[in-house]
């Protein structure tokens, strides 16, 4: 039988009392990141673009679009906030499934909550907790190589999460769901070629994945079937997709006792994961060393074939980009932009940034070559050889960057990182309204409307109902 039945069972049984402590913790984090990065991600494009498009729509006024305030129909509200929360790539990821898994499950959870209305902390825990489990699955059961498969697997995989999200929030029963799923299957889509083109539609597809799993859920509900094994039949997500590269096993193994959410990673740098590891070897050789850009005769970056594809080709390109998004996928950028500010923040990904004529010059002197051994399953070590012009030669290797969960980034870690995202939000937010915020995120199992927690992010509220 399909593995879509046994996850479908899966997600319509399990309560938030079935959820480890872990999950739950870990869940909040998740939350609270995607708030942080959705403010930072709220003034630039195609956000501001998209807020205009459904302006001129309008519609029902059902859920928020985060820091505008402006109430639109859910599936577009969980559209522009996951493009809100991708727009600066610096949303979380689970490494070895190359997926960033709250973009999607959050803000489906939010604008279905919305919708609905009267729906707990808990249950909103339980949704995102669920979808966040979903996805990974998805991705961990692929075999093949991520990046020659061409799929972006955020988005491929997103619509089964969104679709299962707001499934679980409507109450769906087991008939509904499986045919939820079938209609966002037949939907599915998102490839690789944004990166390749350094497209704004990068920052889209989540959205996309949020809108038409929020429908696949709205059409079942109303009785519309869609097909049914979705996954593993000839014409499922593995054959038609993935070319019959994946491990079942991995679908339904430890189902209802492994929770994926556990081994997602959080971003404290604004670009592709990929490059984390070379950022950090940065920051540690200039620290022990104390040298300065100027000192930098050139830099030499070992990676994995993975990150090569990602971030250094073509060189040309990715020494020097084009644009914000070019820069977000470049090894050489994020190392030039390290040396130079000693740090790395979104400040350094603007699109007036890339034109910074001294990081320029040190990322044409970044050099990449790809090692054999460090081709690996997720986020790939990185050695980093900076030669200064004395002659001397610093190293250092990186394989556990800052922010996985064997080198975590703590709750306070990430409240930090919504202060600092502050300044570039859309619209001002006031000091009492983001603690406030960051304050009943950590408390959210005990809120007991969730759609009250929406006013924080937009100025309609100042505190929360709570059980």
């Amino acid at each position: 039988m399909d593995a879509i039945y046994a996850l479908t069972r899966h997600i319509l049984d399990t309560q938030y009392d079935r959820l480890p402590r872990e999950v739950v913790e870990v869940t909040k984090k998740q939350i609270l990141d995607s708030f942080a990065v959705a403010i930072a991600g709220s003034s630039v494009s195609p956000v501001v673009e998209l807020v205009e498009i459904y302006r001129e729509w309008g519609g029902k006024k059902e859920s928020s679009i985060w820091v505008y305030g402006d109430k639109i129909p859910a599936g577009g509200a969980a559209q522009i906030n996951a493009s809100m929360i991708h727009a600066r790539d610096f949303d979380d990821t689970h490494d070895i499934a190359v997926l960033h898994p709250s973009v999607v499950a959050v803000p489906a959870a939010f604008a279905v909550a919305e919708r609905m209305g009267k729906v707990s902390g808990r249950e909103l825990i339980t949704a995102v907790a669920l979808g966040v489990d979903l996805s990974s699955r998805l991705c961990l059961s692929c075999t093949n190589d991520y990046y020659a498969g061409g799929w972006h697997f955020t988005p491929l995989h997103g619509f089964f999460s969104a679709a299962a999200v707001a499934g679980k929030l409507l109450g769906l029963d087991e008939k509904q769901l499986i045919h939820a799923f079938g209609i966002a299957y037949h939907q599915t889509s998102g490839n690789l070629l944004c990166i390749d083109d350094g497209a704004l539609t990068k920052r889209c597809g989540p959205g996309f994945a949020n809108w038409n799993g929020i429908m696949a859920a709205l059409m079942a509900q109303k009785g519309i079937t869609g097909a049914q094994n979705v996954l593993q039949s000839a014409h499922g997500l593995f054959h038609q997709y993935h070319r019959g590269h994946y491990n079942p096993e991995i679908l339904t193994q430890d189902l209802g006792v492994r929770f994926e959410g556990v081994n997602v990673s959080f971003k404290p740098y604004p670009c592709c994961r990929y490059s984390h590891p070379g950022i950090d070897a940065c920051l540690a050789l200039m620290q022990e060393y104390r040298f300065r850009a100027e000192d930098v005769e050139r830099v030499t970056a070992h990676v994995g074939s993975a990150a090569n594809g990602m971030l250094a080709e073509p060189l040309q390109i990715k020494r020097n980009p084009r644009n914000a998004v070019d820069a977000q996928f470049s090894l050489p950028w994020a190392i030039a932009s390290t040396l130079i500010h000693g740090r790395f923040t979104v400040a350094d990904v603007l699109e007036e940034a890339t034109q910074d004529p001294q990081v320029i010059a040190l990322a044409n002197r970044v050099s990449v070559v790809t090692e054999k051994d460090f081709s690996l399953p997720g986020i790939e070590p990185i050695l980093l050889d900076i030669t200064t012009r004395e002659g001397k030669t610093y190293s250092k290797r990186v394989d556990t960057p800052y922010g996985c969960p064997q080198n975590p980034m703590s709750f306070a870690d990430i409240a930090e990182k919504l202060r600092n995202a502050v300044p570039f939000a859309s619209k001002k937010l006031t000091y009492a309204k983001v603690e406030n915020l960051i304050q009943s995120v950590s408390r959210l199992e005990t809120v007991d409307e969730i759609q009250d927690l929406m006013g924080l992010l937009t100025g309609r509220r100042t505190s929360l109902r709570e059980k």
